[in-house]
Order: C-alpha cells, then structure tokens, then sequence
C-alpha cells in the first residue's frame, strides 16, 4: 500500500467530517465526567485543521510537513490538555514522515508507533489511568509487535484497532486517575473516557480510509 500526501490529506479531512459527527456523544460522555465539553474542544481543533488543509497544504507535497502543520494547528487552536497531547503525536509522525510525498506499509507503521508514543511522552499516564492512553496503547502494542515484518499493514492496523476498541470500553469500568475526572473518584465508574473514546474513533476512521483505498 502506498498513501501519497492528496491521501493523506484525505484521510485528515475525513476525521474533521467524524469529529462532527461525533461532537454531541463526546460531549455526552464527558459531562458525566468533566465539563461536558471534549467534543466541543475536538470540533474546534479539528475545524482549525480543516481550514489549514483546504488552504495553506491544499497543493503540499510532504506528508511530514502535513502531520506537523496538523500538529501545531490543533495546539494553537485548543487550550485545554488534549491539545499538547495530539500536537506531540502529530509533531513526532511527521518528523517519520519528513519529506515523503508517499507513505509504504513502513512508513504508515512508523508513523502511528510514533504518533503514540509522542502521545505517551507528553501526558505519562499508563494503562488504567482512565485516558486515552487506554485506548491507543493496545494499538501500540500491536504495531511494535509487527515493526519492521513482513505481515500486511492493512492486517495489522485492524487488529490494532480491535485491541484499541476493547481498550476504549475498558474505561468504563476504571476510576479515574488522572486530571479534572479523578476528583469524581468512585463515581467516574461506568461511564466510557471520552478521550479514550475520541482516540478510538481516529483510529478507527484511518482503518476505514486505508479499507478504501485497499478496494480502490
């Protein structure tokens, strides 16, 4: 599989288009759990990208420079702490995919291994903490299992993305221990992480993208 930059350029717009989708469930989620607003914050961020992908990258040719102009778009444009944490995965994918008009199965392996431990780096929360980090570290796992094989990316993104899904809805049954939701303690039980949950769905709407492409 290759993904040329107009790809994944695509593929970025076609999360903005999710993001919105999406908006009023995550701000469901979160008000059980927090200001009720993490949809609102992802629809911001992301309609920022938006507009940087249909003007200033509309012709680019980089798929790094791409990845990082996401990166620090959605920083400038969210305030709250999700901003840093996507800037840092997007910031660390590009630097992989630094002057590379298409991406192989390699790249795109690289790229996401990158993107979250970027991830990982900048928040330091760990499995069971009740974040997003739930969510994107079962897909890690599963693509450094695979770095540098053989195997399909295709393949192995799908499973990656199974394993996330099990750890998004994990969460719901953690207490939260890290940020505004850990003061709720017990109470943050049985209610899904909408930040588990948003990292989920950006997975998920990759695997559908490359699922298009493979039939293309």
């Amino acid at each position: 599989m290759h993904i040329t930059t107009a790809d994944f350029i695509d593929y970025f717009k076609s999360v903005t288009e999710m993001i919105e989708k999406e908006k009023d469930y995550l701000c469901e989620l979160d008000r059980k759990l927090g200001d009720g607003d993490h949809g609102v914050t992802m629809s911001i961020g992301w309609q920022a990208v938006n507009q940087k992908l249909n003007n200033e990258l509309a012709n680019e040719s980089d798929c790094g420079k791409v990845s990082s102009t996401i990166g620090m778009t959605f920083l400038n444009a969210v305030g709250s702490s999700v901003g840093p944490l996507y800037a840092t995965g997007f910031l660390r994918g590009g630097k992989v995919a630094s002057q590379k008009s298409e991406l192989t199965d390699r790249d795109l392996e690289e790229y996401w291994i990158a993107f979250i431990n970027g991830v990982k780096e900048r928040g330091q929360a760990k499995v069971g903490d009740k974040t997003m980090i739930d969510t994107l570290e079962p897909a890690l796992i599963v693509l450094q299992a695979n770095a540098g094989g053989t195997r399909n990316f295709a393949e192995v993104f799908s499973e990656a993305v199974i394993e996330a899904e099990k750890g998004m809805k994990s969460t719901t049954n953690l207490i939260s221990k890290i940020g505004r939701s850990s003061r709720l303690g017990e109470r943050s039980l049985g209610v899904q992480d909408p930040g588990a949950t948003s990292a989920y769905l950006i997975l998920a709407a990759f695997l559908d993208f490359i699922k298009i492409k493979t039939l293309a």
